[in-house]
């Protein structure tokens, strides 16, 4: 078995969980649509390059 610290369990969370919790569930929601805003920017600042 690996040795883990006090305190550094993430190796048995998951990252994302699958039913994330109100706040949790805003929060991705928000990160998304940003995400979503930049890859919409490039795509059209590429298309309107010269």
């Amino acid at each position: 078995m690996p040795a883990v610290r006090p305190g550094c369990d993430t190796g048995r969370m998951p990252v994302l969980e699958p039913k994330p919790q109100g706040g949790q569930k805003k929060l991705l929601l928000v990160l998304g649509v940003m995400l979503g805003v930049t890859v919409v920017i490039g795509i059209i600042a590429s298309i309107a390059a010269p």
